[in-house]
């Protein structure tokens, strides 16, 4: 056995109990009160494990002392058998359960209870302190000392002394992590608001007066209070981004966060770190603990944009907090309770994709609990003028510009496109033409129109070229008749007015009115 080493066991326990009282740093006050405890040869190792919330263990989460067999060897490392233990087992988990102490000041002989005696004998530990760590009547951990010598009374008493006054500071340390946290998350909050003004601002509010719009704005009106999961179906270009938005901001949650992930734009080894966040050191480049985006939406919603693209391996992970509210960081095994209300959204079929099992069944049902679909621009070209005249409003005043004149001439050139880009590509058209605006005039440059069942409807009746036919007064009267009635039916009656019959004709109401009678065709 090696010989016990002299001196004091404590140094200085007043100044510890000082130092501590100033330390607000969770980990740094754990190091400070280990590595004091263990600055002397008689103190051969102390140890600090605490309790997680909803968890039936203590983890080790400080340690400190060397050994004298091997003077290289220091006891610092959080690993190894003891890292993890079950509450109620051991002397450790007894403290912990009951909340009483431990104090054996002579462990000659070794007691039966001693896990490892044969490191009790070769590091000539003879005395051990055992504190429960209590908090306003709470058990928040044990700190253990183990000795090189007999334990007097006088130091016991200063063990829980310290271990009151340790108890106190971790929970002091606690709180001020909790309000960094807050804080943290209050930054990145607002950040991500600041983001979502700015982009707001790209298509304002839900614009448009059309019957496919209304029934949208309705829909939205019926699932916002709620929070069901919503799924966002549409073609690129349509606005999903924005209804969710929109979702959002009449729900319960408006005064939280709405958190964007493009699912797409995510790479895939980071898949995981991005929704549930990681520790510091879990992988290469974790340089410091890192909140993911379902903490970061906890209490708001989380926008799960081209949700098709997350891999499969995912999809089961996804699922489970969806089901439980609980996530772990990647490195981390502190279990987080997280409240966060899902849109998703995505431009392809996802009840395909699940039934061909590119996308887990379980995962679509639960996320597809109220399905919005939004209709291509295509097929609400009576809102054209408005998103329009909307868009030149607001590219105008950004790039500060006098507003440009929108004419009629534009209106129905626009309305004659199929927007294969929706909305979007509206949008980055009408810039394009706002900045290229001479003085009030402006010209709209589109590309060569695909296939356009609007062109098809609205263009004047021509024949064939291998069409010689000569139509008869009476043909051409039911041509013009019928084209009249389509342009009635897209319009829903509207004669005049911007978007009505008369403004996709090409004329004038009061001759569109005359041509009506003189047909017999009636609004």
């Amino acid at each position: 056995m090696t010989p016990i080493a002299d001196g004091p066991l404590l140094v200085e326990p007043k100044r510890l109990l000082l130092d501590m009282a100033q330390e607000h740093q969770l980990s740094a006050l754990l190091r400070l009160v280990v590595d004091r405890l263990a600055a002397t040869p008689r103190v051969a190792m102390a140890r600090i494990w605490l309790m997680q919330p909803s968890e039936d263990f203590l983890h080790l989460v400080a340690s400190a002392g060397r050994s004298v067999v091997d003077p290289r060897i220091e006891w610092t490392k959080l690993d190894g058998s003891f890292r993890r233990i079950p509450i109620g087992v051991r002397k450790v988990g007894r403290i912990a359960a009951t909340g009483e102490p431990i104090e054996a000041p002579n462990l000659t002989p070794t007691p039966d209870w001693i896990a490892n005696p044969e490191w009790i004998r070769a590091e000539g530990i003879a005395g051990f302190g055992g504190q429960p760590l209590i908090h306003r009547g709470r058990v928040l951990g044990v700190l253990a000392v183990f000795a090189r010598g007999p334990v007097g009374a006088e130091c016991m008493s200063w063990l829980r002394t310290i271990a009151d006054h340790a108890a106190a500071a971790i929970a002091t340390a606690r709180a001020f992590e909790q309000i960094e946290e807050l804080r943290a998350k209050l930054e990145l909050e607002n950040e991500y608001l600041r983001e979502e003004v700015i982009r707001s601002g790209a298509f304002g509010e839900l614009i448009g007066q059309g019957p496919a719009l209304e029934a949208i704005a309705r829909q939205i009106d019926l699932v916002a209070p709620t929070d069901s999961a919503v799924l966002i179906l549409g073609e690129s270009g349509t606005g999903k981004e924005l209804v969710a938005r929109e979702v959002h901001r009449r729900s319960k949650r408006a005064n939280r966060a709405l958190v964007k992930v493009n699912c797409a734009a995510v790479p895939h080894e980071l898949y995981e770190s991005e929704f549930f966040g990681h520790a510091k050191g879990a992988f290469t480049g974790a340089l410091r603990d890192r909140a993911g985006r379902f903490e970061l939406a906890d209490s708001g919603t989380l926008f799960l944009d081209e949700v098709g693209e997350i891999p499969l391996e995912l999809q089961a992970k996804l699922l489970r907090v969806l089901q439980e509210g609980e996530l772990e960081r990647v490195g981390e095994e502190r279990t987080r309770k997280v409240n966060v209300r899902i849109i998703a959204a995505t431009n392809c079929d996802l009840r395909a994709e699940a039934e061909m099992g590119r996308f887990r069944q379980d995962l679509y049902y639960r996320l597809s609990v109220f399905p919005v679909e939004l209709p291509p621009l295509r097929k609400r070209v009576e809102d054209i003028p408005l998103l329009a005249e909307h868009f030149v409003t607001l590219i105008a005043r950004k790039i500060g510009r006098p507003k440009p004149r929108l004419t009629l001439a534009n209106i129905q050139q626009l309305q004659r496109y199929h927007w294969p880009g929706n909305v979007r590509e509206l949008q980055h058209v009408i810039e394009r033409a706002v900045i290229t605006a001479d003085g009030n005039r402006l010209t709209i440059d589109l590309p060569s129109n695909p296939a356009s069942p609007m062109v098809k409807v609205l263009a004047a009746p021509a024949p064939a070229a291998t069409d010689n036919r000569v139509r008869t007064e009476a043909e051409m009267r039911r041509l013009e008749a019928d084209n009249i009635r389509v342009a009635l039916q897209q319009a829903k009656g509207k004669v005049s007015g911007v978007g009505g019959a008369a403004d996709l004709l090409g004329m004038k109401p009061t001759t569109l009115a005359s041509r009506m009678k003189a047909l017999g065709i009636s609004r």
